[in-house]
């Protein structure tokens, strides 16, 4: 017995109110895979530069991959979008019950695209391979959690930050615990005043051969250095291993090294913690506390932005925060910026003390106002960041944390490990750490490496994932697929794909999405630092390291050389020609943003670790 095949995406035109289903062009499953990939094709060939992330023509995809059901490890979708934080090209992820669910509703389709703006608050109901759409009433105002259990099935909704449009608003799975978390897509649904979608299924029963495989990969998973990472600590280790390599970001950005990160690290979650996620699965997932109101399961960005960013060692603080921005359905890194950016403003009198008179590093109270008047827009301060750090800095003049392509950064400070700026710099989403984290190798290797490691690291990771986000693995599990990028299970239901092919396909994908953000007028300048990584780490481990900005600019140019990019970013006609990135008509995509590399003098090989392979490190996960 043979699994259906995914071949269709369901349409949902909120403006129309109508639902239609559509086949994906053969090429586009084949070039793009699913997940990442299709949406990105999708939203180059449907959205015109300049389109409003916020605006009706805007697309919401929330997408599986061709596997999305049998894979090991927890279950994962993508939404895909252009991102109100940043006007880039946006995909983020979510584990849970969701993804599974969606798998089995929707058996031959590769997830949702929604499009328009609905007249009313809408919950849009998936139940045996149809949807229909229904008034939200009283749900809108809701939070995450009891919009949640008002709802029957698997549920991703918004809570009051995406109703409000807080440009980093989440989607939420299984009352908050699960997020599609970074650069804004639950503002795209509260925008298209798309409340939550609710999916009655079982998870998809695989056949006997899809089954035997996952046993045998779970195996090999439990056996590998993160399996065993994972049912140790989880994401919360990362607090401890930032630490002690002295990257860790603490109290704003002023510092490399937590004194008290002990008492928010992972001994002390495990101490507080009545369970563990998936107790009963050979990997667990996170730890699960008390808190006010329920419970919560806090991962590393959670203890990292909230707890040593905002210099609150009371780990029962820092919870309570993780789990306020889980039921407002806020980003934890970007909001734990936003508190922090305030709060160094207000000590040097960039903004007016009165806004917010008892805001201090340390006081977990203070920040939780702050966080709640963000996710309503209650408050002057509130509503200025709820569009974000750099809009705030833009505002008010004070420039104390920093963002990349307008996106705050993850607590990984790159004064520390210079691959990280290099990371940080291209990600295509904007700052972030889930594309490349050299910084997990690097720390231990400082003064050995070249910017010949670093570039290539990069550019191996960021294709690989490009892949097995398009694949939508799981981001743990999937660790046992970087060999042959999931070739193997790509034959087990009948799609021809060697590794080699998929390799090509990660570069295509990434290739097909700096496109994207190039038509959007983002260039080489947007891959850059703030300046005050020029300014040395005061202490910890790294202490003195700075961002040398002749020897960054360097690691970019041979970053650009590498992908085949010309010198200001832009993939080279000959790149885009190698890469079949064509349209249906076969003229290249983007000849306006490929024109610049012609004679540029870039090369047009592909990078020497295009597969992906690297070390495995017992840090080499993510918060």
């Amino acid at each position: 017995m043979s699994p259906p095949v995914r071949r269709d995406v369901l349409r949902v035109d909120l403006s129309a109110g109508t639902v239609t289903r559509e086949r994906v062009p053969d090429d586009w499953r084949r070039d793009f895979l699913g997940g990442k990939g299709l949406g990105a094709r999708y939203l180059y060939e449907e959205l015109d530069a300049g389109t409003d992330p916020l605006g009706p023509d805007n697309r919401l995809a929330l997408l599986l991959g061709p596997l999305s059901g049998y894979l090991p490890g927890e279950s994962r979708y993508a939404a895909v979008t252009k991102s109100p934080l940043t006007g880039a090209f946006l995909d983020s992820y979510s584990g849970g019950s969701f993804a599974d669910a969606l798998a089995g509703a929707l058996p031959e389709a590769f997830g949702l695209l929604i499009e328009g703006t609905a007249d009313e608050p809408t919950v849009l109901t998936v139940r045996n391979d149809e949807v229909t759409l229904t008034e939200a009433g009283d749900l809108w105002g809701a939070d995450t959690v009891d919009t949640d259990a008002a709802l029957d099935g698997a549920v991703a909704c918004i809570g009051p930050a995406g109703e409000r449009q807080v440009a980093y608003a989440t989607i939420a799975c299984d009352a908050g615990d699960h997020h599609a978390g970074r650069g804004g897509a639950g503002a795209v649904m509260g925008a298209k005043r798309l409340k939550a979608v609710a999916v009655h299924s079982d998870p998809p029963d695989p056949p006997p051969a899809l089954a035997d495989l996952r046993d045998r990969y779970g195996a090999a998973y439990r056996d590998d250095d993160t399996g065993r990472w994972q049912a140790a600590g989880e994401t919360v280790e990362s607090v401890d291993f930032a630490n002690e390599v002295g990257v860790l970001s603490t109290r704003g950005w002023q510092g490399g090294r937590f004194e008290d990160a002990g008492d928010i690290g992972v001994e002390a979650v495990r101490e507080a913690a009545t369970g563990r996620e998936n107790a009963d699965d050979a990997v667990p997932g996170g730890f699960r506390v008390d808190v006010p109101d329920g419970d919560s399961v806090p991962r590393g960005g959670t203890l990292m932005s909230l707890g040593a960013g905002l210099g609150i060692d009371d780990f029962d603080a820092v919870a309570r925060l993780g789990a306020a921005c889980d039921r407002l359905g806020m980003d934890v890194i970007s909001a734990g910026n936003a508190v922090a950016w305030a709060t160094r403003a207000a000590d040097a009198g960039a903004i007016d003390p009165a806004l917010d008179p008892d805001l201090a590093f340390g006081d977990a109270d203070a920040a939780e106002r702050l966080l709640s008047a963000i996710a309503t827009r209650g408050t002057d301060l509130g509503d200025t960041l709820a569009d974000g750090v750099a809009a705030a800095r833009e505002r008010e003049g004070a420039d104390a944390v920093p963002t990349v392509k307008s996106m705050e950064l993850p607590a990984y400070d790159p004064r520390g490990a210079a691959g990280m700026a290099l990371a940080y710099a291209t990600s295509d989403r904007g700052g972030c750490h889930r594309r490349a984290r050299p910084v997990e190798r690097e720390a231990f290797a400082r003064d050995t490496w070249t910017t010949a490691d670093r570039v290539r690291t990069v550019i191996g990771a960021q294709n690989v994932r490009s892949t097995l986000w398009s694949l939508v693995v799981d981001d743990f599990a999937g660790e046992t697929m970087w060999e042959d990028l999931g070739a193997e299970w790509l034959a087990a239901v009948g799609l021809d794909h060697d590794p080699e092919s998929l390799a090509r396909a990660g570069e295509r994908i990434w290739t097909l999405v700096r496109l994207f953000n190039v038509r959007e007028g983002f260039d080489r300048a947007d891959d850059s630092l703030p300046s005050l990584f020029e300014d040395p780490l005061p202490d910890g481990p790294a202490a003195g390291r700075t961002v040398d900005r002749e020897a960054f600019e360097a690691m970019l140019d041979g970053y650009y050389a590498a992908r085949g990019w010309s010198p200001d970013g832009r993939p080279t006609a000959a790149l885009v020609e190698r890469l079949g990135l064509v349209a249906d008509d076969e003229t290249p995509l983007a000849e306006v943003a490929v024109t610049a590399g012609r004679e540029s003098g870039s090369t047009d090989t592909a990078p020497d670790d295009g597969t992906g392979r690297r070390d495995h490190h017992p840090h080499s996960r993510e918060p």
